[in-house]
């Protein structure tokens, strides 16, 4: 199998922070690795270091000069003006070099040796690289994500723009794509059509990700960055667990049988022993080098410990009731004839896509919005912690502690005084990152202050709308620990089905027949029924294509000319000819005496083959064109 990176003893620190110390680590080719570990440990550092964007202050990252890769940022792409169909084509940066470089080469090239050598490597990289049809290859992705054509970027949400940041990285096709925090702003359906899409991709996968959920369904091996340190174990999240908790026991019980040792060393040495005899002098050396080892020894960091001030208060038995309540935005409905009662003590998690309406039932059962048709009713004695209305009022300018202790030294826990900055620290914060300002810290350590301040007010009653993003697995399992012990009422929206697994016991479920169905259980238990889940295009917000396949299906007054019709039914055929001829060219190409023939004809061949390709884009166009223009005249 061979190995497209390795890192050899590779070390890297900024300042005082050791990021990697000695670090070994590869990838072979067509392995789904998962890095993990928690925010800082030095995830990113490593995406940078394999694409060349940072160099190790000590050891080697070595990679073939030629490797294909891709990468998927952290942060959303902009909202700009660019054509979403050019946003995705930069995809295909390299490859458009490589063909341009191959029409220099082929234009100037003479007879000599070298001159064709060059243009037989650029000829296999070009196949290797997904081929000479990049026009096609653009509309594949763009019609497996549902993406309408003309749109920009700055007409997208983020969802849908971490949908085409998703494309750009995967249509090149790459030999290695490393995606950094892949699921963020990405709704149920898009995450599982990405997982399909990674488990059976050809090439070799790095992500960074907090949906253990995802790593479960796609990681082949799960490397654990642990201070400064890469430990890698095959399998998916189920299996590191098992293997992440044997070692710490194993870690545990050699720590404490060299300290028993170090122990008795030094109580020797302090007995008076003449040490500096020939006889003693090697076991004092021995003990100074136990001294150094024990010194070198870097304590496993704390882990998160979240504490949630529960109200004094207790809520009444009601604690939301909603009737036939029909809501809708520009006379398109998102909740019909819809009603619901939550009672004290329950714990409610609500599934659906992006654009289906989640945010607005939870503003509606919240008082925030008035229904259209129907009413709402919320209970006696309510104290309510909102997440999402943190989100939207916090103050950037303020520090941490400034924002969470609201000035004060001491805030109150269920009755008990803690010092602010003693308490940021039960959510990873350092004593020097408490006095930071807001402003200065990433999405997750937002996220983190933002449960921090929540968890500081009284409440009998916590709504939670989206809390997981950005947060590291640590710290999602410290919340996921505290809520099962909430004896408050509990909503939560979010898109990561461990989390729903873990604290919720009843959901309510968009889905695609326009229903909101309440079910028992979690995400798991909904899933099981195989229904399907509403998207946006359920609820009328289709792109333009998906709007016009839709009303293709109906019958219309208008229809395509005979000729027009006809040239429609007998392009599937062609387009189909065309593949098969563009498969068995491909095969021809890849096998291993392809290029041992002579130069003119593997060109004759190569041409050929770019000539099919533009011949089957020319085709596809022609197909959309005809079935767009059907689909409008049967809408009019």
């Amino acid at each position: 199998m061979q190995t497209l990176v390795r890192f050899d003893n590779v070390a890297v620190s900024f300042g005082d922070q050791v990021i990697l110390a000695g670090a070994d680590f590869r990838i072979d080719e067509s392995e789904r690795l998962c890095l993990i570990g928690r925010n800082g440990a030095g995830k990113s550092t490593c995406l940078k270091l394999i694409t060349g964007a940072i160099e190790p202050d000590e050891g080697k990252v070595e990679k073939s000069p030629t490797l294909r890769l891709a990468v998927l940022e952290q942060t959303l792409a902009e909202s700009s003006s660019q054509a979403v169909r050019d946003f995705i084509s930069g995809g295909f940066r390299e490859q458009l070099d490589r063909i341009a470089r191959y029409r220099e080469l082929t234009a100037a090239a003479g007879a000599s040796r070298e001159a064709l050598r060059a243009v037989e490597a650029l000829e296999r990289e070009i196949v290797a690289g997904g081929g000479w049809s990049v026009d096609a290859q653009v509309d594949s992705i763009m019609s497996q994500l549902g993406f309408a054509s003309g749109k920009t970027m700055s007409e997208l949400s983020g969802g849908w723009r971490r949908r085409a940041a998703l494309a750009r990285a995967l249509v090149s096709n790459p030999e290695l794509l490393l995606l950094d925090e892949p699921t963020n702003h990405l709704d149920i359906s898009t995450i599982e059509w990405l997982e399909n899409e990674i488990r059976s991709y050809a090439g070799a996968v790095l992500f960074v990700t907090h949906d253990r959920s995802f790593v479960e369904r796609v990681a082949t091996r799960i490397v654990d960055i642990d201070r400064g340190h890469l430990r890698s174990w095959p399998g998916g999240y189920g299996d590191y667990l098992e293997h992440k908790a044997k070692s710490e026991v194993d870690e545990d019980s050699a720590n404490r049988e060299f300290d028993k040792k170090l122990a008795e060393e030094e109580a020797w040495i302090r007995r008076g022993v003449k040490a500096r005899t020939t006889r003693n002098e090697g076991r004092v050396r021995a003990l100074e080098g136990l001294r150094e080892e024990r010194a070198r020894r870097i304590r496993r960091p704390r882990t998160a410990r979240i504490h949630i001030n529960e109200s004094g208060e207790t809520s009444g038995r009601k604690v939301i009731e909603v009737r036939h309540v029909t809501h809708g935005f520009g006379g398109t409905p998102l909740l019909r004839d819809f009603s619901l009662r939550v009672m004290r003590g329950e714990r409610i998690g609500i599934i659906g896509n992006n654009g289906v309406g989640k945010s607005t039932l939870l503003r509606i059962l919240l008082g925030e919005i008035a229904p259209e048709q129907g009413s709402d009713k919320l209970g006696t004695n309510l104290e309510i912690g909102y997440f999402d209305q943190l989100r939207r009022d916090l103050d950037t300018s303020r520090t941490v502690a400034e924002l969470v202790g609201e000035g004060r030294e001491y805030i109150n826990l269920n009755g008990h005084k803690k010092h602010v900055v003693a308490y940021l620290t039960d959510f990873l914060f350092s004593a020097k990152r408490a006095r930071t300002r807001i402003s200065a810290l990433s999405g997750g350590e937002r996220n983190r202050v933002i449960l921090a301040k929540l968890f500081t007010t009284g409440s009998n009653l916590l709504v939670l709308d989206e809390p997981t993003n950005d947060l590291d697995v640590e710290t999602l399992e410290a919340l996921e620990s505290k809520l099962e012990d909430y004896a408050g009422t509990l909503i939560v929206v979010s898109h990561d089905r461990h989390f729903l697994d873990a604290v919720v016991t009843r959901t309510l479920v968009f889905e695609e027949d326009g229903q909101v169905r309440a079910y028992a259980g979690g995400y798991s238990d909904w899933a099981r029924r195989e229904h399907a889940l509403a998207t946006e295009e359920d609820h009328g917000n289709a792109s333009p294509m998906k709007q016009a396949g839709q009303r293709a299906k109906l019958a219309g007054s208008r229809k395509l000319s005979y000729k027009l019709k006809l040239e429609l039914e007998r392009l599937p055929a062609k387009i189909e000819e065309i593949e098969s001829s563009i498969g068995a060219l491909n095969a021809e190409i890849a096998s291993p005496g392809f290029y041992k023939q002579d130069h003119a004809s593997s060109k004759a061949r190569l041409d050929t083959l770019a000539a099919l390709e533009k011949e089957l884009a020319s085709a596809m166009d022609r197909w959309s064109e005809l079935e767009q223009q059907s689909a409008e005249f049967q809408g009019a």
